[in-house]
This record gives structure tokens, C-alpha cells and sequence, in this order.
């Protein structure tokens, strides 16, 4: 079957050439923001946006590395966050959606309900603030930029599609043989939903690692600051000063690369996740059409 495929993708040439042209046109995007980040801004308020830099420059670079000890310890706390972050959505999400599978547990259709429900209602800004402030007191602590992603509803029902498609024999077999539910749990359920933890864990990384939003909210220590809040204020500043240039204050923007600062901080923010993703690539596809076909 898999030589016929081969053979039959040779026969089309034209399947190919479809294909490296959708891959050029993906790519292209890319080369260019590292070929802006890598521009003077006269440069590029010249010539405008070019594949190949007219004069290559690393000012948005040296500006946003200024402080290199704030932008490493940010990094630092992104990669806390969505490592621990991505671990406890992945154990909770399954955990919900293995007893939301099992046929033997009374409640499993209310609990469907109840999860199913919040993808129709959300409570919205206020409520969860008041819960994470005046409940929870998580505020400046890292807590506050993981339990806000901990559960998402929608991976949760994708993640029952998956399971729905284990036979369930092999749940009564190891209770045969004297396994215990954390037991099946660990040893067989997590084992064979591996596609679908690699998709789910891959969405969920970049939620943590992307979100500037709960450090915005809760996050005041500076210690604290992740990665995108961190690169966001950056842009932030670069955007008062040149407002304020503009209405006629006395700015020197000529050591403030405006323009190529944006992409600089656009390849630091999706530089680790862009190389990250392929280890999830053979997982992706898998994962995501067993998981939306049942359930």
C-alpha cells in the first residue's frame, strides 16, 4: 500500500511542484521578518522590506539585549511556566477525560455536561480575577500564569474522542490481574494516548508560552515577568517614544530602531517554540483526526 502511494505521487509530478510552492510561500514570511530584524531603519524606511538586507544591522538586537539579565531571567520564567504549565494541563485534561470514557462510572455523562457547558458559557474577566485574587491570592506568584490554563474544555472533549477509541476490555483485563485505577491510569491509558497527549501538550505550550495577558493582570514583582510581557513592554516603550517625537518632544529615535525592533522581538518570542515543533510534527496530524472523527 505504501509503495502504490509512492508510486502514484511520481506518477503526478505536479503534486510536487504544488507542494514546494506552498512551502516557499510560508517560508517567504519568515525570511523576511529575520531579514527586517536584521535591517537598519533607514534602511528599510528607503528601500522598505527586503529579502536581502541592503546593510546588515544588529541595532534592534543590541537595543533589546541592553538588558540582558532581565530578558534571560524572563526567559527563564516562560520556560518554567509552560514546562509545568504544559505537565499539569496535560494530567488534569486526560485525568477529566479518561472518567468523562468510562462506561462503568455512574456519573460520566454529568461530567461531559459539566464540561461541555463551559464551552457554551464563560464567566468572564471579572469573576476569575476575584477568584485568583481574593480566593485564590495567587497574584505574583507563578501560579498565577499557569492555574488560569489549566483545564481547557475544548482539549478536554478532543481528548475523549481519542479515548473513546480504546477498547474498554483492556480496562476490565487489568482489573482481572489486580490493578489498581491509578495503575491502568499511568500504565496502559497514558501509554496508548500518546498522539493525543503530543497534540493537546503541543497547543497547550503554546498557550503559556505565547499569553503576556495573565502577567499583565496578576504580575507585579519584577522578577516574575515572563518572556512576552517582558518583549511586549519593550514595544510598548518604543511606541511612547515616537508618539511623543511625533507631538513635538525632544526624542532621540536614531538609537531606537522602531521598525526592526518589532521583528527582533517577534523572532526571540517564536524562536524555541518554532524548533520545538517538529518533535511534535509526527504526533500532530494523528492526534487530531483521531480525536475529532469519535466522540
Amino acid at each position: 500500500m505504501r509503495k502504490s502511494n509512492i508510486e502514484t505521487a511520481g506518477n503526478q509530478p505536479w503534486i510536487i511542484v504544488v507542494f514546494i510552492i506552498l512551502s516557499l510561500l510560508i517560508i517567504f514570511p519568515l525570511l523576511y521578518v529575520i531579514s527586517v530584524s536584521v535591517s537598519s531603519d533607514a534602511d528599510i524606511a528607503r528601500y522598505g522590506y527586503k529579502l536581502i538586507p541592503q546593510n546588515f544591522s544588529f541595532q534592534a538586537y543590541d537595543y533589546i539585549f541592553r538588558t540582558p539579565k532581565g530578558l534571560l531571567q524572563s526567559y527563564l520564567i516562560t520556560i518554567i511556566v509552560t514546562t509545568a504549565g504544559t505537565t499539569l494541563s496535560l494530567l488534569l485534561t486526560s485525568s477529566i477525560a479518561y472518567v468523562m470514557t468510562r462506561k462503568d462510572y455512574r456519573y460520566s455523562r454529568l461530567t461531559t455536561f459539566f464540561v461541555f457547558f463551559t464551552l457554551l458559557f464563560n464567566a468572564g474577566l471579572v469573576p476569575s480575577y476575584i477568584v485568583a485574587t481574593n480566593v485564590l491570592h495567587i497574584q505574583d506568584t507563578l501560579w498565577a500564569l499557569i492555574l488560569p490554563y489549566g483545564v481547557s474544555a475544548w482539549f478536554t472533549m478532543l481528548m475523549k474522542g481519542f479515548m473513546d477509541g480504546l477498547p474498554f476490555e483492556i480496562i476490565e483485563s487489568a482489573k482481572i490481574d489486580g490493578a489498581g485505577e491509578w495503575g491502568i491510569f499511568a500504565r496502559i491509558i497514558l501509554p496508548l494516548t500518546k498522539p493525543a497527549l503530543a497534540t493537546i501538550g503541543l497547543f497547550y505550550a503554546l498557550a503559556y508560552w505565547n499569553d503576556w495577558w495573565l502577567a499583565m493582570l496578576y504580575i507585579q514583582n519584577e522578577n516574575l515577568v515572563p518572556l512576552q510581557y517582558y518583549l511586549q513592554r519593550i514595544m510598548t516603550n518604543i511606541e511612547f517614544l515616537t508618539k511623543n517625537m511625533q507631538a513635538g518632544i525632544n526624542v532621540d529615535m536614531s538609537a531606537i530602531p522602531a521598525e526592526s525592533s518589532r521583528m527582533a522581538i517577534a523572532i526571540l518570542a517564536a524562536g524555541p517554540m518554532m524548533f520545538a515543533f517538529p518533535f511534535f510534527q509526527k504526533y500532530l496530524i494523528k492526534g487530531l483526526t483521531v480525536g475529532s472523527i469519535k466522540g
